[in-house]
């Protein structure tokens, strides 16, 4: 199912990609809507200019599972903190190395929040994914 699912999605993208939504995942995975179940249960208090994201991590050559999830947290937008972890800017190690993407959809009502929210969001948020028994990096 899943490798079906990939293939459409690469036909997808070929002939539609300057209209599909950035919050929409480039690949299928199948823990996706769980991740948005419990990032929906974080809320912040009010406005601010921090965002929380999360990055997908490809964890194929271990034996650890196939996919993981980086939490973060920045002033800058989730497409930009991803840009610049590949670039080196200021990378975690895991995002540098197995980073494949940013996953917009489960954090976008945690975008411009309150720095100190941002900061317990992305500490609970991590702790509350690796519950479910998702390999989990970042989140500090």
């Amino acid at each position: 199912m899943a490798i079906n699912i990939e293939r459409a999605l690469e036909r997808l993208w070929a002939r539609a990609a300057a209209s599909i939504p950035d919050w929409l995942p480039m690949r299928y995975i199948d823990w996706l809507p769980g991740v948005y179940e419990v990032a929906l249960g974080f809320r912040a208090s009010g406005p601010g200019r921090s965002n929380i994201y999360l990055v997908l991590l490809d964890y194929h050559d271990r034996g650890e599972g196939t996919y993981g999830v980086y939490v973060g947290m920045s002033k800058y937008s989730p497409a930009q903190r991803f840009d610049q972890h590949k670039a080196g800017i200021r990378a975690a190690g895991s995002v540098l190395k197995r980073g494949l993407e940013v996953l917009t959809g489960p954090t976008l009502h945690l975008q411009f929040i309150k720095r100190a929210d941002a900061a317990r969001i992305e500490i609970e948020l991590a702790e509350a994914l690796a519950a479910t028994g998702l390999i989990v990096k970042g989140g500090h």
